[in-house]
């Protein structure tokens, strides 16, 4: 069986992806003509986008949704759809209680399709140039205390004393994605050469297939090494290939598995519960509070935009308003 290597999750992308609605089981049919539009632009999105399987899959299924609305009612081709049946669409998902944030997405898979069928002659006017979507209010990311990480890693570290290659694992695991500051995907698809212990650095693939170098620490030096020396050996088998993390079966360590460890980490330190992605938003506000300047918090990132990075300053901001106001007496 071969393995592929995935490649990153990635923040900043077009739309938020948000958890839908439970669908049916046995979905109608779409009509060829659609079927084979979806398809090719399902396509496009991998291709030439370069978007994660998880975001095709939630704007796909979109545009599914949306042509067999539009089928229902009539309509048999995608000349035929105006901005008034989109519309229509939006309304009825909102009146079934649909989430803002699923709602905005529908609205920007629904703009991104008849965007690319424009431009590949599929339909000669865009009727989605004008579809307004609900706004999904902007939250601040969820970010541990210094002292908090800091106590989550100790606790990793010494889980991982005895040599037990599944805590040797967790603990790595959690000192790159805080260290350096990865997706979980990219951690997922980071191969044995990718990783420069020498110079500590490590080479991810990241969002649309971009290739970064990003740095780490020293703690995250050592829990790599602990790894490559006593718990990769321990359980590298003929399927293991190049992948730095593999599991308990030798197989390359998934997304969900480095999820489920990171969340077991923070209960075993008494932290507040994280994910992954957490650990990355702590390691960009733990950065800007340091000093560091936003391009090269965005350069370590990944990020394609300046203003997705900008984000971690109104957390940086709130956190001293907060100390500000618990510990000045003129606050």
């Amino acid at each position: 069986m071969t393995e592929t290597r995935p490649t990153g999750g990635g923040d900043g992308g077009t739309a938020p992806v948000a958890p839908d609605e439970p669908q049916a089981t046995t979905p109608e049919a779409l009509p060829e003509t659609f079927r084979v539009a979806v398809d090719d632009f399902a396509a496009h999105l991998r291709v030439a986008q370069g978007s994660s399987d998880h975001t095709v899959r939630a704007y796909v299924g979109d545009v599914e949704a949306l042509l067999r609305h539009v089928a229902r009612h009539g309509t048999g081709t995608l000349a035929e759809v105006d901005l008034a049946a989109l519309r229509t669409w939006l309304t009825e998902q909102s009146e079934r209680g649909l989430a803002r944030a699923t709602l905005a997405r529908r609205g920007a898979a629904a703009r991104a399709f008849f965007d690319w069928a424009r431009r590949t002659g599929r339909v000669a006017d865009d009727p989605a140039a004008r579809l307004a979507s609900p706004r999904v209010p902007r939250t601040l990311p969820t970010v541990l205390a210094v002292d908090a990480a800091a106590r989550m890693l100790d606790a990793a570290r010494e889980a991982a004393v005895e040599g037990d290659p599944a805590r040797v694992r967790e603990w790595a695991a959690a000192e790159l994605l805080y260290g350096a500051g990865v997706r979980v995907g990219e951690l997922a698809g980071t191969d044995v050469d990718d990783v420069d212990l020498a110079q500590r650095v490590v080479r991810v693939l990241g969002k649309g297939d971009k290739e970064r170098v990003v740095p780490f620490g020293v703690p995250a030096a050592r829990a790599l090494d602990r790894w490559l020396d006593v718990g990769r050996p321990a359980l590298v088998t003929a399927r293991s290939g190049p992948a730095l993390l593999v599991g308990d079966r030798g197989g390359r360590w998934g997304e969900r598995q480095v999820r489920d460890a990171v969340h077991r980490l923070a209960a075993d330190a008494g932290v507040d519960d994280v994910a992954p992605h957490d650990l990355r938003h702590s390691a960009a506000t733990h950065l800007l509070a340091g000093g560091s300047d936003l391009r090269s918090v965005q350069e370590i990132l990944g990020h394609s935009s300046l203003a997705t990075t900008q984000r971690y300053t109104h957390v940086t901001a709130e956190r001293l308003r907060s100390s500000f106001e618990q510990a000045f007496p003129r606050a």
